[in-house]
């Protein structure tokens, strides 16, 4: 416990700054953490990241991060839009199962085609969400943040039944709510300070769907290390694990709260 403390601080004091400046120096910060994902993410496959598969699924990664207003500048000057782009390089790790001869295989091409958009697409809200201002990161997190507190606590004091054993031997009923529960209140605080939704009506449902999706998408990489026999997606956070073990709700909940029209 005491050196996942001393972790999430030395993360916070990197991370926050970066939050607040917003611009080029958080998006390049969050290329990186998306990159470091994707590296994760391909060693669970024994896929190496410098090799020719592995630099064509981050290429497919890059556009996929790539704000809105970039796209839009890189279309005007090449003619091809972001989705046509991505299309590309999917078609041409396909390709490459045929000049490979299916040393690379279709199963290996699927799995970083999907392990690109499973990376990309969350860490893209991330960056666009702080266009609209740094706020609405800070509630995503906060919303994360207190659900995993909540659930962790809850379920130690109270949790008798098993949320979802084949997956999450740890997890409790009795957790899930109570991480639901913290993730309201101190949302309606910070809504108190920072009003980022219309009414608290429409803050406390699209909260408590967040935060349902948050720990779902937390199940969701339980699932994906318990296929492949892995602890944790990496070691680059003691006491926390990797990337994908720290981000894996942020990847849900960042862009739902773009589709339910709380960012946009």
């Amino acid at each position: 416990m005491k050196q996942r403390i001393i972790t999430a601080i030395v993360a916070l004091v990197i991370f926050f700054p970066l939050v607040i400046i917003g611009g080029l120096p958080f998006t390049i910060a969050v290329y990186a953490i998306a990159t470091i994902g994707l590296y994760e993410l391909l060693r669970m496959k024994n896929i190496r990241i410098f090799s020719f598969e592995g630099i064509l699924t981050w290429m497919t990664l890059a556009i996929m991060l790539m704000p809105s207003k970039w796209a839009n500048e890189v279309q005007e000057l090449i003619g091809y839009s972001k989705i046509e782009m991505i299309f590309a390089f999917i078609l041409i790790l396909l390709i490459f199962t045929v000049i490979s001869k299916n040393r690379f295989t279709f199963d290996q091409a699927a799995f970083t085609a999907f392990g690109s958009l499973y990376v990309g697409i969350g860490f893209y809200y991330l960056i666009e969400t702080r266009f609209y201002g740094f706020e609405y990161v800070f509630y995503a997190l906060l919303v994360i943040w207190t659900t995993d507190s909540g659930a962790y606590f809850t379920g130690r004091k109270f949790g008798k039944r098993k949320l979802w054993p084949e997956i999450s031997p740890n997890k409790t009923i009795e957790g899930f709510v109570g991480g639901i529960i913290l993730a309201v209140i101190l949302a309606c605080v910070f809504q108190y300070f920072y009003p980022i939704a219309p009414s608290y009506m429409m803050l406390v449902i699209v909260t408590m769907i967040a935060s349902v999706i948050g720990q779902l998408g937390d199940l969701v990489e339980s699932a994906l290390k318990r296929h492949f026999g892995v602890k944790d997606s990496g070691n680059l956070l003691p006491g926390h694990g990797g990337i994908l073990d720290r981000f894996d709700s942020l990847l849900f909940v960042l862009p739902l709260i773009h589709f339910l029209h709380l960012v946009g």
